[in-house]
C-alpha cells in the first residue's frame, strides 16, 4: 500500500466520503421513524443517510486504524450513521488492544463520547457497551479493589442522560458472560423506578441474560421485586421462562 492510501485512511474526512457514497435516501425516512427522532422523542433532530449496518461495518474495517483524534471528528458529526461509523471503529479497536493502559484509555474515550452526548441513542450503546465492560471486568480481577469501577456504574445508573444510565445496565453484560451477576441486578433494583421504557427493555433485557445462566438467581431477584417491576421490564426478564410460570409471575 502507497503513503497516500495510507494517509488516506486514517483521515476522519476520507472515511466520511467512503461512508456518504453509501446513502440510501429510500431507506433514511425509515430510519427516522424507527429512531423515534419527532418533536419529543427520544431521538429528535437526529439525521440519517440511510445506511445499513452491514455496510457500515464494511467501512469500519476499512479504516480499521483511524486514530483516535479523527474518530472524534466522526463522534461530533450530525448524521447517525456517521457516529455509529465512529462507535464501530472504537469498539473494534479496543477489542484488538492487550495492554492495560491502552485499555483504559480506550475505555475512558469511550464513556467521555457518551458523556458528552455524542452516543446518543440505544444502538449506539447496545454495539459498544458490552465489549467496553470487559474493561470493568479486568480491572475487578486484576485490582486490589474494584471501588473505581462500581463508582462509575452507579454514577452512570443515575445519571440525568438516559444513555448515560442505559451504558451503565448493559456494560454488566461483560460481568454476565462471566458468571458475575452482583453488578447487573444493583443496578437493576436502582432503575426499577426509571420512566423511560427503553430503560425498562435494557434492565429486562439483562435480566433476561442472567436467568439464561442461573434461572434460580433471576427467580430469587423476581421475588424481591416483582411488584415495583414495570410491565416492561417483566416481560423481557421472563422471556425464556413457559408459559405457565410467564402467566403465573405477571399475575404477581
Amino acid at each position: 500500500m502507497n503513503s497516500s492510501q495510507n494517509s488516506s485512511q486514517n483521515s476522519a474526512a476520507q472515511a466520511l466520503a467512503t461512508l456518504e457514497a453509501l446513502a440510501q435516501q429510500s431507506r433514511a425516512a425509515h430510519s427516522a421513524r424507527f429512531f423515534k427522532t419527532g418533536p419529543g422523542e427520544y431521538g429528535e433532530g437526529d439525521v440519517f443517510w440511510g445506511i445499513p449496518v452491514p455496510r457500515i461495518r464494511d467501512v469500519a474495517r476499512q479504516y480499521r486504524d483511524l486514530p483516535s483524534g479523527e474518530v472524534s471528528v466522526l463522534f461530533a458529526h450530525p448524521v447517525h450513521e456517521v457516529r455509529v461509523l465512529a462507535v464501530v471503529i472504537i469498539t473494534n479497536q479496543f477489542g484488538r488492544l492487550r495492554g492495560a493502559a491502552e485499555r483504559e484509555a480506550a475505555f475512558d474515550f469511550y464513556v467521555n463520547a457518551v458523556r458528552a452526548g455524542y452516543v446518543n441513542n440505544w444502538d449506539l450503546i447496545d454495539i459498544s457497551a458490552p465489549t467496553f465492560g470487559a474493561f470493568l471486568v479486568d480491572q475487578v480481577r486484576t485490582t486490589a479493589s474494584d471501588a473505581s469501577g462500581e463508582r462509575l456504574l452507579r454514577a452512570l445508573a443515575v445519571a440525568e442522560s438516559m444513555w448515560e444510565r442505559r451504558l451503565a445496565v448493559l456494560l454488566t453484560f461483560a460481568f454476565i458472560r462471566v458468571g458475575e451477576f452482583g453488578y447487573t441486578l444493583e443496578l437493576a433494583a436502582t432503575l426499577l423506578g426509571d420512566k423511560q421504557d427503553l430503560m425498562h427493555k435494557a434492565v429486562g433485557w439483562m435480566l433476561r441474560e442472567v436467568g439464561k445462566r442461573d434461572v434460580d438467581v433471576l427467580r430469587a431477584f423476581l421475588e424481591e421485586h416483582v411488584r415495583q417491576m414495570p410491565r416492561t421490564t417483566l416481560r423481557y426478564a421472563i422471556e425464556k421462562f413457559d408459559e405457565v410460570e410467564r402467566k403465573a409471575w405477571l399475575r404477581k
